[in-house]
């Protein structure tokens, strides 16, 4: 085994960067793309600079460290940031902070408000209709309004 890795050059890295890239395919998990293409790159220092079997071992452990770390602060980043989504399946909190016109004159603290095609309950000062109501928060399935 130890003479079969003493002989690959170059090509042998790019080729087991292209097969561990390919079992990224099947296989996904988005890790062995970064083994894939740190092999690839020392295929290519090693078709360059013509290094022994030990040297290419080492630039290898070193660049697959160094791509692993690189491909997780690029995931990282990325999760890191506000979703746009991020209220997707929470149709209030995504009203928050929007403004909405009364449809009918709120009385006893509560009323009604139209967005979009659906009627939402709210709870709040009283308003006469048409006044503009901003949402403050959500309380279960009743929208908090004060006056905009």
């Amino acid at each position: 085994m130890l003479d079969w890795f003493a002989s690959i050059g170059g090509w042998g890295w790019v080729v087991i960067g292209l097969v561990l890239i390919g079992g990224e395919l099947l296989a996904p998990g988005v890790f062995l793309i970064w083994l894939g293409l740190a092999a690839l790159l020392t295929g290519l220092v090693v078709g360059a600079t013509g290094v022994g079997w030990q040297g290419a071992a080492l630039i290898f452990a070193g660049l697959s460290v160094a791509s692993v770390l690189a491909g997780r602060a690029l995931t990282r980043r990325k999760s890191d940031e506000p979703d746009a989504a991020q209220g997707l399946n929470d149709r209030g909190r995504q009203l928050i902070g929007k403004v909405f016109k009364l449809d009918a004159t709120m009385t006893g603290g509560e009323g009604r408000i139209r967005v979009g095609d659906s009627s939402w309950r709210i709870t709040g000062p009283e308003l006469l209709a048409g006044s503009e109501v901003r949402v403050v928060r959500v309380d279960g399935a009743t929208l908090v309004v004060e006056k905009a």
